[in-house]
């Protein structure tokens, strides 16, 4: 397989892994969890090494799950105190859990290939490089963990699909209907963070956090329906992937860099021009809105003459600029309700009717 394509279908699968859970994140509000626990379970990765002598991906993936519990758990503890709110508890936790895995990693573990840099940032360009043996064929070791863990988080999401929905909209109706939300929540972040720890090596944790938050509140930002969302985030991040890929090539740059970017990017155009409410339908909307208005008060004077009003007369009843009455007219002849008559304007039968009085 190239190495080309090893790279673009590395990325792909951790975005699809990542977005299929990031969807509820960003529906509950819980997104910036999923940064607390890429940073927080660096000491059970740490503590999975000291266990079990190595940095075999199992126990990696066993340690990083109980740190990323104990992050969900601490941060909902802190909570429900009352004392702070949820962002502050993130920050408090998640810091002190990532300085943790820093300082164990910088006194006991400083000859072992526990790179921050890694950790961090990633380096997927090496991912061809790495394999292990299946079925006596050399299988790159990123692809075979991803597409695990994606088929993984897929089967969750398909199995528990209906549980999901409700929980996420309606938690207390879950709980009265036996669903068990708080058995989904913890079993969503369990999976998130096996997702986590499994994309470093490749992409890190910065990206990984990009392709939980950003593919799903780019689909928020065009869709209601849960459904349409997931596809959504789903062929966003897997779009960025392989246009990030290969703008980084064109522009010999960072890989995984260049895929937050085009996410950014993506999200960024979302927000512009998002049918609800995006910046530029937003603001067509409200030109619309004043011009509507503008016209039925032209309408209302309009109606108020014995003959047809020249432009200069509605200008002198109004106390509008020449430029004002003239765009006005031109909206409502636009619009069907003034004609011309003559040297002046006069309503049509559905410009008298929407004056409420009809001629």
């Amino acid at each position: 397989m190239a190495a080309d394509l090893i790279i673009v279908l590395t990325a792909a699968l951790v975005a699809v892994a990542g977005s299929l859970l990031g969807v509820f994140l960003v529906l509950r509000r819980q997104s910036m969890l999923s940064d607390a626990i890429s940073h927080a379970v660096l000491p059970g990765i740490v503590g999975a090494f000291w266990l079990s002598g190595g940095t075999a991906t199992v126990p990696a993936l066993l340690g990083a799950a109980a740190m990323g519990l104990l992050t969900v758990f601490s941060v909902e503890l802190l909570e429900r105190s009352g004392r702070v709110k949820v962002d502050a508890a993130i920050g408090v936790v998640f810091p002190l859990l990532f300085s943790v895995g820093v300082i164990l990693v910088s006194l006991f573990f400083r000859d072992v290939h526990l790179d921050m840099d890694a950790v961090l940032y990633g380096e997927i360009a090496y991912a061809p490089l790495n394999t292990v043996l299946l079925a006596g064929r050399e299988v790159p070791e990123s692809l075979l963990l991803m597409g695990t863990l994606a088929l993984l988080n897929l089967a969750f999401v398909a199995l528990f699909y209906k549980e999901l929905k409700l929980s996420t909209f309606d938690a207390g109706l879950a709980g009265t209907l036996g669903f068990l939300p708080a058995a989904l929540h913890y079993g969503l972040m369990t999976l998130l963070s096996f997702t986590t720890v499994g994309a470093f090596q490749s992409v890190g944790a910065v990206l990984i956090v990009a392709f939980v938050i950003i593919p799903p509140a780019s689909a928020y930002l065009l869709t209601r329906r849960l459904s349409v969302m997931l596809g959504l985030s789903l062929l966003l991040g897997v779009g960025a992937s392989a246009a990030g890929y290969g703008l980084a090539l064109w522009l010999d740059t960072s890989i995984a860099g260049m895929i937050a970017t085009v996410l950014g990017a993506a999200f960024a155009l979302c927000v512009v021009f998002s049918p609800m409410g995006g910046v530029v339908p937003t603001l067509t909307r409200r030109v619309r809105q004043r011009q509507a208005f503008t016209a039925r008060l032209l309408l209302t004077a309009l109606h108020g003459f014995d003959q047809a009003p020249t432009p200069g007369d509605l200008a002198t009843r109004l106390d509008w600029d020449a430029a004002r009455v003239d765009t006005a007219l031109a909206y409502a002849q636009g619009q069907g309700w003034v004609q011309g008559q003559g040297s002046g304007y006069a309503l049509t039968p559905t410009g008298q009717t929407l004056t409420g009085r009809p001629g």
